[in-house]
Formats: C-alpha cells, sequence, structure tokens
C-alpha cells in the first residue's frame, strides 16, 4: 500500500462511496508505481464489495495530480512493456471498473489526471483546474485510451488540440468540450463531488449499473483493446532516439528550476 493514497468510506455516507485520493501534495500529488498499484487494489475491493456504490476520486487543495512522478516512470519503464505492472493496470481499471466513478479537480490535472476523466461517470472542476497532456512534447503519445475516447466526446480538433498538440484547457474550456460535467467554487468543490456521489450511491444499484453499462461509450473490449495498442506504441517511442532527447531535455529543465 502507498501512504500517498488515501481509501476513505466515509461513514456520514454510510460506507456506500468510496474515496480515492491522491496525497503526495509536496510533489504536486505526481503518480508512483506504489500509487498505482493501491488505487487499481482500491476499485477492484469497492467493486467488489455490495456495499460500494461510488468510487471518487480526489486530490488536495489546489492539485488534483501532475500526472507520472517521471522519474519513477522512467525507472519503470526502461525495464519492460509500459502496459505491463501497474500504470497499465490502472488504465485498464479505469475502461472496465463496475460501478460509477465521479472526481473532484481542482488545480493541476496534467496526463492521466487529464486522461482519466473520458472513463469518468461525472467530474467536477473548479475554475482554477488546468487541463494538458503534454505527450507528444515529450516524444510520446495519448494512453488511457484517449485517441479512441477523446474525439468520441469532444470531436476531432478538440481532440487533436489537447493530445497531440497539447493546448492547456482551463474548466470552461473542458466543460465546453465535454469533458467535465460542471465547474463550482474551490470552497464547495469537495462537498459538491460527494453530494453527487451520496444521490448516485441512493439509486437501485442494479438499475444504475444496467443504465451506466447501457451509456459507455463502446464496447468495453474496445477500449481495452486500444489501450493495448496505445501501451505497445507508448513503449516503442520510449526507446526512441527523440523520446530520449526529450526527457534528458526535460529532466534537465527539472533540475535547474
Amino acid at each position: 500500500m502507498s501512504e500517498h493514497i488515501i481509501v476513505e468510506r466515509p461513514e456520514e455516507l454510510g460506507g456506500a462511496v468510496q474515496v480515492i485520493r491522491f496525497n503526495r501534495p509536496d510533489k504536486k500529488n505526481a503518480l508512483t508505481q506504489a500509487m498505482y498499484g493501491t488505487m487499481v487494489q482500491a476499485m477492484r475491493d469497492g467493486d467488489a464489495d455490495d456495499a460500494v456504490r461510488v468510487h471518487v476520486f480526489l486530490g488536495t487543495e489546489g492539485c488534483f495530480t501532475a500526472g507520472n512522478d517521471m522519474q519513477d516512470f522512467l525507472n519503470y519503464a526502461i525495464n519492460g512493456r509500459i502496459g505491463e505492472g501497474e500504470v497499465g493496470k490502472f488504465l485498464k481499471a479505469l475502461a472496465t471498473v463496475k460501478k460509477p466513478m465521479i472526481a473532484g479537480v481542482d488545480g493541476l490535472a496534467i496526463g492521466i489526471g487529464t486522461t482519466m476523466h473520458f472513463h469518468c461517470d461525472l467530474t467536477f472542476a473548479s475554475p482554477r483546474a488546468e487541463f494538458r497532456t503534454p505527450f507528444v512534447d515529450l516524444a510520446l503519445l495519448p494512453e488511457a485510451g484517449s485517441s479512441l475516447l477523446g474525439p468520441a466526446v469532444m470531436g476531432y480538433q478538440r481532440a487533436f488540440a489537447m493530445l497531440a498538440v497539447g493546448n492547456g484547457f482551463s474548466a470552461e474550456e473542458a466543460l465546453e468540450a465535454g469533458l467535465i460535467y460542471k465547474v463550482v467554487s474551490e470552497d464547495a468543490l469537495e462537498a459538491t463531488t460527494l453530494a453527487a456521489a451520496a444521490e448516485i450511491a441512493s439509486k437501485p444499484p442494479q438499475a444504475m449499473q444496467i443504465a451506466r453499462d447501457l451509456l459507455r461509450r463502446g464496447e468495453r473490449s474496445e477500449i481495452v483493446a486500444r489501450i493495448e495498442e496505445e501501451s505497445a506504441l507508448f513503449g516503442e517511442r520510449l526507446s526512441s532516439p527523440e523520446a530520449r532527447a526529450a526527457f534528458e531535455a526535460f529532466m534537465m529543465r527539472k533540475k535547474s528550476a
């Protein structure tokens, strides 16, 4: 288990809502292999427990997540195919989770911090939320099935601007693009997100699951297949001279910052 992921089932919500919170604020909630592993286990446990009806993702004040911890990511990635291990398991968990999944985003939502919302059923965001995917800037490519879901949700040109060009989207732009459900104030974000989770949890669970399955975008097998395709290409890109140069430049900028 990772101390940087807090998993709770608030008593005031009757244990029906499972909160998965990024809790590494000193590193802008950057995600490590251990953190991914904890989240995957929590999602599996929550899906298997009839008492749990909703998964909720939250960050800390002013930051959702800066995406992958780059040093941890590179240490893992150079040793094998990126689709294997905890990152790959988490991406597939997003696509196959059985119960509703919602999120509250305050501040930075970078990389997977953005693409995971293509899988969320409801995402609330504060006005200071920023959604950005700098994949191509690092000579990499979109992940989490976003190359399939992005154009379907946002339309091709917005998806291209976000996932290929790497343009940042404000909360209002993300709302207009259909990536998120609602923009609420920073002070009200967490309460609003949990209230929405409680409302979902109060519905008949079997009917909710059937409705959700009908509404999901495309067959889950198609999304998982796209995740696997992205992961294979992602792994090839990691070993390319272009990516090595991009990562070296990134790490140099980080050291000098």
